[in-house]
Order: structure tokens, then C-alpha cells, then sequence
């Protein structure tokens, strides 16, 4: 039998899909070659009501075009929201995030019988990191390590820690060791992720710089890169650690949400926008040519006007690298869905162009600032203009013309222009 796996949302998913991919694989099915598929795995995101929209569209989609297809929903949107059964009425198998060990065993049982089985078993307090592993991953130079689950914020507008459950993490022994079996694949970047990455280590007395340089020790990987941070958490300690490590990419996504210190107390952040604007000076302090990117969310319950000018006036003095942001979105079982003097859309809306409009200017003021310098890009693609495109260890994305084959390279490039979202460099 062949199978698809459609994957939505973060990092982490895409991690959780190659692992399920692998499992798939060693059980005996076969990857289909297009949408035809005797079973379609839907990995879902449920980070904001977009996102369940998207699941839904995806589940109704599939079914349609392949009605005798055996339909897997998984991931976070059925382990959030468990109760309601009509977010799984086309769908054969359901799995929560705790049950997706379970994917061939049920798969199995229902080929068997043909009754639709939803397992969704609840987050407990205290367990342990997902005993998991991949050993190869669908790009060719880049490799994403899950070494985080879970998060204890609880930020008002945040459904996540209850699909998610509470923070743990991978050992640096099981982390060593798939590391060095993707360098033995030929993967020069390795991506460290996780639902709250910046948490890592909290629950078995380590930390993220103790997991940054454990993969640096690896030989073969030449690149260790993270994703999303909280960032209270870091601090200049662990930031010296990481500037001790050659092989650290000092790209920093640091989620901001808000630049308005009232409107993040309201999001039950941990932190000011003065202690988010420190710790961004302590980053440009550390490292030379470091990038700082970040989300932010404009229209979240109670913004006032005044709010959302301070957060604009705050993005404009960071000097974002590059900014997603993004409209507040109503969570059914989140703090912030019953607050009070919730934000028009049509507000939400022009506040987010305006956003836009800022953040997309700073995004042009850094790559300019990128132009004459010379950095080291690990290519990645060909793309149809004849141009390769890769990044440069900040995660500029750069093209290049070449007569030579310069994908899973690590080049010197001197970067010349600067476009609306890349430079152009020649090689040095």
C-alpha cells in the first residue's frame, strides 16, 4: 500500500512527519508518487483558528479526491481539542500527539475491521521525552533535531501547552547519537527545534547551550542553527557559550508578540519590551553580524491604538531582520478568548498592513547592510531562473550563478545586491 504524508505547521511537525514517514516506510508502505494514495497522514497544526481551518480544508480535500483513501489525522489539533468529535468525522484513523507511536499497530487494526478508531490518550504531568529518532530527513543539507516537547508558559492566547503538554527533552546521550548518524548522511546543518526551545534541559538538570555544544562536537557537522526562542531565557551567559562554538549560526529568532510592555502583561509574556530590547543589545554585542527575526501579533484583545503604536515605534527601533506578523486570532479554551474589548477585524487588518509596511522596510535596511561583505553559504537549491539559493550562517538568503554544482556546499560568497528578500553574490 502507498501512503502521503501532508505535514502543517512548525518545525517540530515536520520533524514528527519524517519520523512518521520512516516508520511507514520500515512497516512495509511505500511512498506514493502524487495524491493518490491508499492512506493520506495528516499532520496538524492548531496554533490559531487559521490553522484549524487549514486541517479541516486538507481533510475535506483529501477525501474528495481519493474517497476510498484511509485518512490518518494527527498532531496537535486532535490532541487540543479531543471532545469534538465532529473535527473528526471524515477521518478513519485519530491520533494525538501522545498516541502517534501507535501509527502502525492502529493502521493494522483498522485494515482489519475497518471501523474508524480515534486514540487520543491525555498529557500526564511528569513523563518522559518521546523516545524518537530520524536517521535521514527530506532536504539534502539541512537536517531539523527535535530535542524539545511541550511548554509551561500558558500565554493567554496559546492553546499549545494543552496539546502539547509540559516541557521535557531529549537526552544529550540520544541527541549525540542521531546527530552523528545525519553527519554520517552527509547533513552539514543541523537545525536543533522544539515547542519551547529555549526551555530545553529544564527537566533533566542540563540547557540549550549544554545541547548546542554537544552537537558542535559532532565531526561532520559543519553548521548548528536554532529555531524559535522565548527570549528571557537568553541570557548573556548562555549566550557567551553559544559565541564559543565556530560552528553556532548567530540567527536569532526571538519571538517578540509585542513591543507594548501593557499588552504583553496581558499575554502573560515574561518579559518588558525594555528586557527584550537588552537582550537584543546583548546579541549584537556578543556576535559580529548577528540576525535578529521575530513574530509579531497586532490586534490581540485590548490593544488600544496607543498600544499598537508603541509595538510599531518598538519594531522600528529593534531593526528587525525580518518580521512575520500576523493578526490575533480567538481560541476557544484560551484566557484571552473571554477577555474584553476585543480588537474589529477591519482594525486588526490595517493594523497589520501598517505593521507590514514597517517591518518590510527594516527587512530591506538589512540586506542592504549585508551588501559588500563576504560570507560562508551553504547552497541548497537550483531554482528555475538558473540561480542557487542558499544562506549564510545570519540566514541571508543568497543567489548565485554558477557553471558548477554547488548544492550541499559551503562556499565564500561576496554578496553585491540587495533584492526585496535575498542579495545576489558572486563567488570569491
Amino acid at each position: 500500500m502507498t501512503f502521503n504524508i501532508v505535514t502543517l505547521g512548525c518545525k517540530v511537525n515536520q520533524y514528527e512527519s519524517q519520523l512518521m514517514f520512516e516508520y511507514m516506510c520500515e512497516a512495509g508502505f511505500l511512498p506514493a508518487n502524487d495524491s493518490t494514495a491508499d492512506i493520506t497522514i495528516i499532520n496538524s497544526c492548531t496554533v490559531t483558528s487559521t490553522s484549524d481551518s487549514k486541517n479541516r480544508k486538507v481533510i475535506n480535500r483529501t477525501r474528495r479526491e481519493n474517497p476510498d483513501a484511509i485518512i490518518v489525522l494527527t498532531g496537535c489539533m486532535p490532541q487540543a481539542f479531543s471532545n469534538d468529535l465532529n473535527l473528526f468525522r471524515d477521518c478513519d484513523i485519530v491520533l494525538g500527539n501522545v498516541s502517534r507511536s501507535q501509527l502502525i499497530p492502529t493502521l493494522k487494526e483498522y485494515m482489519q475491521n475497518g471501523e474508524q478508531i480515534i486514540n487520543i490518550a491525555p498529557h500526564e504531568n511528569h513523563e518522559s521525552f518521546e523516545s524518537m529518532r530520524v536517521n535521514k530527513f527530506l532536504e539534502r543539507t539541512r537536517a531539523f533535531v527535535k530535542i524539545e516537547d511541550g511548554c509551561n508558559r500558558f500565554c493567554s492566547y496559546c492553546i499549545i501547552p494543552y496539546a502539547r503538554g509540559r516541557v521535557r527533552s531529549k537526552s544529550l546521550e540520544d541527541l549525540k547519537s542521531e546527530v552523528t548518524v545525519l553527519a554520517q548522511q552527509g547533513y552539514n546543518e543541523i537545525v536543533l527545534v522544539g515547542i519551547n526551545l529555549s526551555a530545553y534541559g529544564s527537566d533533566i538538570d542540563s540547557s540549550l547551550a549544554d545541547a548546542v555544544e554537544c552537537v558542535c562536537s559532532v565531526d561532520g557537522v559543519e553548521r548548528v542553527r536554532l529555531s524559535s526562542l522565548e527570549p528571557e531565557l537568553m541570557t548573556e551567559d548562555v549566550l557567551m557559550r553559544f559565541a564559543k562554538q565556530p560552528k553556532f549560526c548567530p540567527h536569532f529568532h526571538l519571538s517578540l508578540q509585542s513591543g507594548c510592555t501593557e499588552t504583553l502583561k496581558r499575554m502573560h509574556r515574561h518579559y518588558t519590551a525594555d528586557e527584550y530590547a537588552d537582550i537584543v543589545s546583548d546579541i549584537r554585542r556578543i556576535f559580529d553580524n548577528p540576525s535578529i527575526t521575530t513574530d509579531i501579533m497586532v490586534g490581540f484583545a485590548g490593544e488600544t491604538e496607543e498600544e499598537f503604536e508603541n509595538s510599531l515605534n518598538f519594531s522600528d527601533y529593534i531593526s528587525f531582520a525580518k518580521v512575520h506578523v500576523f493578526s490575533y486570532s480567538r481560541r476557544k479554551g484560551t484566557v484571552a478568548d473571554k477577555m474584553p474589548d476585543q480588537v474589529d477585524p477591519k482594525v486588526k487588518n490595517l493594523r497589520s498592513k501598517l505593521m507590514i509596511e514597517h517591518t518590510d522596510n527594516k527587512r530591506k535596511e538589512f540586506l542592504l547592510s549585508q551588501v559588500g561583505r563576504v560570507e560562508e553559504v551553504l547552497f541548497e537549491i537550483k531554482n528555475r531562473s538558473g540561480f542557487y539559493e542558499g544562506y549564510t550562517k545570519n540566514y541571508t538568503p543568497v543567489y548565485v550563478k554558477s557553471d558548477n554544482d554547488l548544492i550541499g556546499k559551503i562556499i565564500p560568497v561576496k554578496l553585491m545586491e540587495a533584492e526585496k528578500d535575498y542579495c545576489i553574490g558572486v563567488i570569491e
